[in-house]
């Protein structure tokens, strides 16, 4: 086998939470929908413009990664470093995007908490600084 089936193949906590941040950054919202649970919890932060917890991958999908496709041009999470505890993943990143109502560029850093079961997240947590994202998104 080669290293690129074994990652692809992996149940490692680790190696599902990279597979979701490479689906995202090329918009392959399959691939991404393939690394959650069915009964996922996803919850992004109170203040940010999408604040909420979202269920199924299908629901995560279209509430959160279509939606910010639509107010944002390239937005990318930059996953930087790994924390890896058992089945909980903490990733420190950060986003990149311009707004495209305002034209505002953001380059803000972000923990993501990840819970990883059976080769599938089932939770997801965000931290981020809500301001500065609201900020971009504010003539």
């Amino acid at each position: 086998m080669t290293e690129s089936t074994d990652f692809a193949a992996s149940t490692a906590p680790a190696d599902v939470v990279r597979r979701q941040y490479l689906a995202s950054a090329v918009d392959d919202l399959d691939a991404l929908r393939a690394t959650l649970a069915p009964d996922v919890e996803w919850t992004e932060m109170a203040g940010f413009p999408l604040a909420g917890t979202y269920r199924t991958p299908e629901g995560v999908t279209s509430n959160v990664m279509e939606q910010l496709g639509k107010e944002w041009d390239g937005w990318t999470a930059h996953d930087d470093t790994y924390v890896v505890d058992g089945e909980n993943v903490v990733v420190l990143a950060r986003y990149t995007a311009v707004n495209k109502a305002t034209g505002k560029p953001i380059d803000v850093r972000v923990a993501h908490h990840f819970v990883v079961r059976g080769g599938l997240i089932v939770r997801f947590e965000q931290f981020v600084d809500t301001a500065l994202v609201r900020s971009a998104m504010n003539d």
